[in-house]
């Protein structure tokens, strides 16, 4: 359990390691969320946030959201649904990089987010994190750019799904960064009301609409399918060396954006 964010890069960086180590795709969303954390940890430092011990404490309680689900599911593969959709595909050699990543966006933003901002500012508090929740989910969403360039270096034939309508900056298999960020702020004040009752309803809604997500993403049907067959038979199979390449994405200069 991380007591602040400096704990919560070590921890990342350790599960980085260990995937790199045993070949586990686990560690794909893992080296995109360190990334996310030395940014919102170096934000902190500057002085761009309103409050930089509280967004230290909320980023320590996203943190170990994530960190609860990963140790639940090597324990004994329980957790959230929508976290056990993403980590039951980890086996999968058919599922491609960005399916992997996006699947650990997707439980991380639609569930675990509202979760930790709800209880950094419980009750009428919440409005007041607005502008710094704000400023996380856009240096989430910046990374996970850097991050789609680092996956197209591996995944010669990425640019098909561009061709399909399934990745852009904004959208990518479906899975809308920018609408789960929005609905993750409502439902951070939506939590942030509630007796605990209330809140045990919500939290099982947004689990399974997060797991119903999962599957989209993990199985999309029309044009995607096929096309993500054909990229899944040309990127890169080696795991330890597409987690190395994905844990650098923040050090390399961003890629054109593609046209279209």
């Amino acid at each position: 359990m991380a007591e602040n964010i400096d704990e919560v890069v070590e921890e990342l960086a350790e599960i980085v390691g260990q995937a790199r180590a045993a070949g586990d795709r686990a560690g794909y969303f893992a080296a995109l969320y360190r990334q996310v954390t030395v940014e919102v940890r170096t934000a902190i430092q500057e002085g761009r946030f309103d409050d930089g011990p509280r967004m230290d404490r909320f980023d320590t309680l996203f943190g170990n959201r994530y960190f609860d689900a990963y140790d639940a599911w090597r324990r004994d593969r329980s957790g959230p649904r929508c976290w056990r959709e993403a980590f039951g595909l980890l086996d999968d050699a058919d599922t491609v990089i960005i399916q992997h990543v996006i699947l650990g966006v997707n439980a991380h933003i639609n569930l675990d987010l509202a979760i930790a901002a709800a209880r950094t500012a419980p009750g009428a508090g919440i409005h007041s994190l607005r502008r710094d929740f704000l400023l996380i989910n856009d240096i989430l969403a910046g990374v996970v750019l850097k991050v789609q360039d680092a996956i197209g270096d591996l995944s010669p034939l990425m640019s098909l799904l561009d061709q399909v309508g399934a990745r852009t900056d904004e959208r990518i298999l479906d899975f809308s960064v920018r609408q789960s960020r929005e609905e993750a702020w409502h439902n951070a004040v939506l939590l942030a009301g509630q007796s605990e009752e209330e809140r045990a309803a919500t939290l099982e809604r947004l689990d399974v609409r997060a797991e119903v997500l999962a599957r989209l993403i993990a199985r999309p049907g029309g044009l995607v399918r096929p096309a993500l067959q054909l990229i899944a038979s040309t990127e890169s199979d080696d795991v330890p060396a597409v987690i190395a390449h994905l844990d650098t994405a923040m050090e390399r200069p961003a890629a054109a954006r593609r046209p279209g």
